[in-house]
């Protein structure tokens, strides 16, 4: 693709979302060339994210133009907002015209939920893997997945990786990685537990429970699935 271009890139908000799911992508994308962003919701009020943080769209659904990339994160509390047909709806217009449909984390539950992953790969949070084949896609578990014009990032901190592949895709490896150097992605975690397969199941049933927990749910559906493993 010409690194000449401008691309429109939308990262949909909503009340509830987990914050990385997007600021991890956006850090990528505000360090290549040639990208307007618009930071997307259904009005222009305040936002309160899943860990108490508020954020304020800058576009809204009515005023949103036709996107090169549309991208979705996940939420502690998005099942309160990914059968919304408001919401539903404008994945689906959008879709119908963008270069890439996209997601982080749980955000591909929107996406298959607006029939727009149904025969295509895609990944999400590890607690969802089960849930999102139920709607006709095929789950990967790498950090990032490909098919096609649809990319997804696996669960939360792989929005990072996400946003680096989006970026070589749209800019070049080059770009991409004077994006990565810029941010200073470069990551060396103290403990190797960020995956279900490299945790174990008894820190996986923990990390249910902790979920359910903030769910406020007395019977989470996620703590009646096999552990992943």
């Amino acid at each position: 693709m010409s690194n000449s271009q401008q691309y429109i890139v939308g990262l949909v908000m909503y009340p509830g979302m987990t914050t990385l799911d997007i600021v991890g992508p956006q850090a990528v994308f505000n360090a290549l060339p040639g990208i307007k962003l618009h930071r997307i919701w259904k009005a222009l009020l305040p936002i309160e994210a899943d860990d108490g943080m508020v954020v304020v769209p800058d576009t809204t659904f009515a005023d949103c133009p036709p996107l090169d990339v549309i991208c979705i994160g996940g939420g502690l509390k998005q099942m309160a907002v990914e059968d919304d047909p408001e919401v539903l709806e404008f994945l689906k217009k959008q879709g119908s015209t963008a270069k890439f449909i996209t997601s982080v984390c749980g955000g591909s539950m929107f996406l298959a939920k607006a029939g727009l992953l149904q025969g295509y790969r895609a990944a999400t949070h590890w607690a969802m893997r089960e849930e999102l084949a139920k709607l006709g896609v095929e789950v990967g578990t790498e950090r990032v997945v490909i098919d096609g014009n649809r990319m997804s990032g696996g669960g939360v901190t792989a929005g990072i990786d996400f946003g680096l592949k989006i970026a070589e895709t749209l800019r070049g490896e080059e770009a991409a990685k004077i994006a990565q150097l810029l941010i200073e992605y470069n990551p060396a975690p103290p403990f190797d537990a960020g995956s279900p397969e490299k945790a174990g199941p008894e820190l996986v049933q923990k990390a249910m429970s902790f979920v359910a927990e903030h769910l406020g749910l007395d019977q989470n559906p996620l703590l009646s699935q096999e552990p992943p493993l």
